[in-house]
This record gives structure tokens, sequence and C-alpha cells, in this order.
């Protein structure tokens, strides 16, 4: 998932150098999406282990 948003990154900022701003803001929204979920995805990973009951 990060390297999805990292890969949309880069191609917003290569769009952005050439000049196509359509492309470079669409591939920069969806960046932020997916750093964003990543993001909540990892918080719940570390928060979920610590609620589990240990195996009897």
């Amino acid at each position: 998932m990060l390297s999805w948003s990292i890969s949309f990154f880069v191609i917003a900022i290569i769009a952005a150098i050439f000049g196509f701003t359509g492309i470079a803001v669409g591939a920069a929204s969806i960046a932020k999406i997916l750093f964003i979920i990543f993001l909540i995805l990892f918080v719940v990973s570390l928060v979920v282990p610590r609620f589990r009951r240990p195996p009897l």
C-alpha cells in the first residue's frame, strides 16, 4: 500500500514537471488517499494485538 502511494506521488511530481496539471492533481489525490489508508491500517495493526487474549 505504501509503495503504491509513493508510486502515485512520483507520477504526480513527474506530471507536474511536464505541465500535466490535471494528471498531477489526480495522482496526488490518489496518493494522499492511499497514504491515509496505509496509516489507518498501520495503527490498527499496532493496536489489535494488545487486545487479543493469550492462547490457552
